[in-house]
């Protein structure tokens, strides 16, 4: 094992370790990294010798802050399409884990973000600590939420998938549960204990009954009291609407949110409002990954990807210049045009 490479890979006992080793960069997924951690899932599953898999972060920080944005930005300024690429091979990456035929002991320490998402809340085994911070928070640079995020979260109790990926937010242990977004809580200093012991559990009866047995109750949530403004507010058929009700509700927190949509990039949020809706009706992960690769190939094109990774990354001004600028002026047809099939150009994983 070279502790140089971008992904760890080792074997316990029965349980295959896979480690997302850019600590610096808070182990965001390059191409490479998806690469290897699909190769080392295929031999997984047909390794009769691994009954379980468990993915960490390194570090102390999280698990993944999500892909690798500052490359995404200078290859869509430089006109190139490898983020093209990466996305298909990610995507891709994201199926195989939902359809892994093992236990996919997912440990969402920490920062757990964008593509950080996709490596483990398609997983069967999902456990978040008092440290974990889950989000999908690509409206804030310009991009809809990807990875089958907005598969995950059109399935949230309620509205409340929808809220999260329109603002962005992050969440705790307690709200990433209600949402549906992890299984377990598991305190930070067991970890250790659990993955120790995970590697002398033989049978995805025996992984489960394992992370069971470390499980507890998490700290309070916050979404849980807020459902009935956030179901009241996010049931309007447009994002102007949302953004009025939240406005016009009387509460301090919903007119919190209402400023905190009109700063994101206005075609981003009326995509993904859409993106989600969609999703919902889709019926499977597989036709939202398909959507989703279409969405991130048009905005990949666009002006405000670019423009948002520019002011929260590159620039750090946090004054990006959104185009169109308002809600109102995004048209109906442009937000149609995310979502038009790509020719041979396809994902394709609901008809492969």
């Amino acid at each position: 094992m070279n502790d140089d490479e971008p992904v760890l890979l080792h074997t316990e006992g029965h349980l295959l370790h896979i480690t997302l080793n850019r600590p610096r960069a808070l182990n965001a997924l390059t191409h490479t990294m998806v690469r290897g951690i699909d190769e080392a899932l295929a031999r997984a599953a047909a390794d009769d010798a691994v009954t379980a898999v468990v993915v960490a972060g390194a570090g102390d920080r999280g698990l993944c802050a999500g892909g690798d944005i500052r490359s995404i930005y200078e290859n869509a300024r430089a006109g190139r399409s490898a983020s093209v690429d990466f996305w298909r091979d990610e995507y891709r990456l994201n199926a195989r884990i939902a359809g892994f035929p093992k236990p996919y002991v997912a440990l969402m320490d920490g920062l757990v973000m964008g593509g950080g998402v996709g490596v483990s809340a398609h997983g069967g085994v999902r456990v978040v600590t008092e440290r974990s911070r889950v989000a999908m928070p690509e409206t804030g640079i310009g991009f809809v939420p990807d990875v089958g995020g907005t598969y995950l979260l059109a399935a949230a109790p309620g509205l409340l998938g929808t809220h999260l990926a329109l603002t962005g937010r992050a969440v705790g242990a307690a709200d990433a549960l209600l949402c549906g977004l992890a299984d377990h809580f598991v305190p930070s200093q067991h970890l250790a204990d659990l993955t120790a012991e995970l590697a002398r559990s033989s049978t995805p009866a025996e992984v489960e009954a394992t992370v069971r047995r470390y499980a507890s109750t998490p700290p309070e949530g916050e979404l849980a009291a807020q459902r009935p403004w956030i179901d009241e507010c996010y049931a309007a058929e447009s994002a102007e609407e949302i953004v009025d009700r939240l406005s016009d509700s009387g509460l301090t927190a919903a007119k919190e949110t209402a400023a905190e949509l009109l700063a994101v990039s206005p075609t981003a949020l009326k995509v993904t409002l859409a993106a989600v809706r969609r999703a919902g009706r889709l019926g499977s992960l597989e036709a939202a990954l398909d959507q989703e690769f279409r969405v991130s190939c048009r905005a990949f094109t666009g002006h405000d990807l670019t423009e948002g990774v520019r002011a929260r990354i590159i620039d750090k001004d946090r004054t990006p210049r959104w185009s169109p600028a308002a809600l109102g002026e995004v048209t109906a047809a442009e937000v149609a045009r995310h979502f038009e099939p790509l020719g041979d150009r396809e994902l394709g994983l609901s008809t492969s």
